[in-house]
């Protein structure tokens, strides 16, 4: 993938906004997350030449923390928690219903660009369990029942858009 100068521009403007932190990682990649919804090996290449940091430091932090990606993230993000109390609560059924639902595995996303599907280590959410988190909005005791009609609210969303 080769990267639009605009793109480019904007990675390097990010970087320079924390040039004064003394651990600016995390705040670049945030950034960067947010501008374009994922963080591709290209734009590391950059985050490194322009910090100094190595791109196998930038890559480790990427994969290390689920809310950073390597690829493109769909509109709707769903989170499904496999955290001891919403395992212990059916949380890994939900997340293979959405999976058998959507015709993808966790970290992946649909075709249409609609969807994706991440395994959550924990919510927070503890007492709701099991909880699902969409783009923020968190969903409690969700049963198998629950996952078509879910998807369903956030298809006929994304229509009236």
């Amino acid at each position: 993938m080769k990267l639009r100068k605009e793109a480019i521009d904007i990675v390097v403007e990010i970087c320079d906004r924390y040039k004064n932190e003394p651990s600016p990682l995390m705040l670049i990649l945030s950034d960067v997350q947010k501008e374009y919804g994922y963080i591709p090996l290209e734009v590391q290449e950059i985050i490194s030449a322009k910090t100094g940091i190595p791109v196998s430091d930038i890559y480790g932090v990427v994969t290390f923390y689920n809310f950073f990606s390597l690829e493109p993230k769909g509109k709707y993000v769903i989170g499904v928690c496999i955290g001891t109390a919403c395992y212990v609560k059916g949380g890994q059924n939900i997340l293979d219903k959405f999976g058998e639902a959507l015709k993808i595995k966790p970290g992946q996303t649909t075709e249409d660009g609609l969807f994706s599907l991440d395994d959550l280590r924990c919510l927070g959410a503890c007492g709701i369990a099991p909880a699902v988190s969409i783009n923020g909005k968190v969903y409690p005791k969700v049963t198998l029942a629950q996952v078509p009609q879910i998807i369903q609210e956030y298809r006929e969303k994304s229509e009236e858009e």
